[in-house]
Formats: C-alpha cells, sequence, structure tokens
C-alpha cells in the first residue's frame, strides 16, 4: 500500500500544508469549528480545487479522473448520503464480518434507509466505504452520532482493519480521548497551519 503524500496544500484559509500518511498510519486531525478540517479532506478527496499536490506513492491526483481518484482515496462524511431505497443496494459487496463487528445482523441489506437511526447510518457508512476497498480513508468525525460503547466498539474495529489492510487515514476527530486511543499522530489547525501535538 502506498504513502499519502500532501504538498504545499492550500485550501481556504489553510496555507501550504505538507503531510505525509504511511501504510497502516492513523493521523488525526483537530481544530475550532470552521478551521477548515473537512475542507482539507475535500481537497485531499478531489472534491474541491485546491492549491498544491496530493499524491498516492508516486501517482498525483491531477492525472487521475476524480471518479477514480475518489474510489482509491475515499472520504467518509460526518453525515452521509443514501440515494437508493435499501442498505444493500449501497453496499459494493456483501460484508457479514464488518456488520456483525458493528451489531447489525445481515438482514441489515434489505432495510429501507428511512428507517435507519443517524447512529446507523454512520456506522453503515463506514462499511459501504469499506466495501469499495479504498487505498486510503478520511474519516470526518466517524464516531459522532455515537454513543461512548458504541464509539469504542467502532474505534477497535477500524483500527483491526486499517491495521490489517494497511491502509493510511486522515481522522478528524475532536475528543482528545478518541485521539489518544487511535491515533499514531496528531496535528491541530491553527490559523493557516497544521501543529503536531504530543499527546
Amino acid at each position: 500500500m502506498a504513502k499519502l503524500i500532501l504538498h504545499q496544500v492550500s485550501i481556504g484559509t489553510l496555507q501550504n500544508i505538507n503531510l505525509e500518511v504511511a501504510p497502516e498510519e492513523i493521523v488525526c486531525l483537530s481544530g475550532p469549528s470552521g478551521a477548515g478540517k473537512s475542507r482539507l479532506l475535500r481537497a485531499v478527496a478531489d472534491l474541491e480545487p485546491h492549491g498544491g499536490t496530493v499524491k498516492l506513492g508516486n501517482l498525483a491526483q491531477g492525472l487521475v479522473p476524480g471518479h477514480r481518484w475518489r474510489r482509491s482515496v475515499m472520504m467518509v462524511p460526518a453525515e452521509s448520503a443514501w440515494w437508493f431505497d435499501t442498505v444493500g443496494e449501497h453496499l459494493y459487496k456483501p460484508m457479514p464480518k464488518a456488520l456483525h463487528a458493528l451489531g447489525f445482523d445481515e438482514d441489515v441489506s434489505e432495510w429501507s434507509v428511512s428507517r435507519l437511526s443517524s447512529g446507523e447510518k454512520q456506522r453503515l457508512a463506514l462499511i459501504r466505504a469499506l466495501s469499495r476497498e479504498p487505498d486510503v480513508l478520511l474519516l470526518d468525525e466517524p464516531t459522532a452520532n455515537l454513543d461512548e460503547k458504541t464509539t469504542r466498539q467502532v474505534e477497535d474495529w477500524l483500527i483491526s482493519v486499517i491495521h490489517a489492510q494497511n491502509r493510511p487515514v486522515l481522522w478528524v476527530a475532536h475528543s482528545r480521548e478518541q485521539i489518544r486511543r487511535v491515533a499514531k499522530r496528531h496535528f491541530c489547525i491553527e490559523g493557516s497551519k497544521l501543529l503536531e501535538l504530543q499527546e
């Protein structure tokens, strides 16, 4: 699996961001509301125009059609969109182990999306993303709608999957406790820059 590389990336108030995320490494981003955390993820996913260069190994973002890049460098937003009627229609392939790990029976595939709670949508959006087998995960507060017990369940599952599949991960989080549990490195947005924090 290749390294995720940001070189001189600028978007919004963020300027000249340089960051490398190794395979199997979880790097957490934090900062005040409106600081640009989500926009930085969107730049990495090629969802917003930006300055600088994003690469996956030797492959530059600008050399790949947007839809192909986003399949490989996949962002899971805090509020996920759902466009088909049932959960199963959104999964690229069956994910029985993942569903079970996050507290679902396989019959969830037959559930109508309209019956899902915000927490169920958040967990299923993670499974949906991983069903596409991306090379990189960009997670925007992936446990924001979950209680403490379910948050720990999702963290443990994500960490095991990330390590098993050697994915680089950028993870936006607010909770310092969560960051200490999951992150190898932690950067906080201060003004236009990223500042690495030692936990």
